[in-house]
């Protein structure tokens, strides 16, 4: 189906284009977490902000390949507002979609992918998966971050 690669590819490039939540949270009290991809170069700095157990705000900082920016503007988009037990589903059900094991079972919670499926391209690539999974992997260790204390 041409046209549906065709609309996949534009929210690619979208995101590429107009990044979503580009920016820095002061630390503390925001959570970090920095990502790299040594073969590629890409890199990605999340900070979240989360408050009673909701993902409050969240910024990307970083930069790479169109595929490592998009997959981070799209996955902050996705999460903010949403649960933590949320977010953790979200990331397993998008790292499933990418064919990568995460050894759990299945989310609990149905988190739809909307237009993060756009990226389901990307595993017809193996050398691209790492570029689109890098901010998700990312942001599991801003969430597992301890908080940051102001002193």
């Amino acid at each position: 189906m041409p046209g549906l690669e065709d609309l996949y590819r534009e929210i690619i490039l979208d995101h590429y284009r107009s990044p979503r939540n580009r920016g820095e949270l002061p630390v503390p009290p925001a959570r970090h977490a920095e990502g790299h991809n040594p073969l590629c170069g890409d890199e990605i700095t999340i900070y979240l902000s989360v408050d009673d157990d909701v993902v409050s705000d969240v910024k990307v900082a970083g930069q790479g390949c169109s595929i490592s920016q998009s997959s981070a503007s799209m996955m902050s988009a996705a999460v903010k507002g949403k649960t933590v037990p949320e977010v953790r589903s979200l990331v397993k059900k998008f790292k499933g979609m990418m064919s990568i094991d995460t050894g759990d079972d299945p989310p609990s919670i149905d988190v739809p992918l909307g237009d993060l499926e756009a990226l389901q391209g990307v595993v017809k690539f193996p050398v691209r998966i790492k570029c689109a999974t890098l901010a998700w992997n990312t942001l599991l260790e801003a969430l597992d971050a301890p908080i940051p204390s102001d002193t």
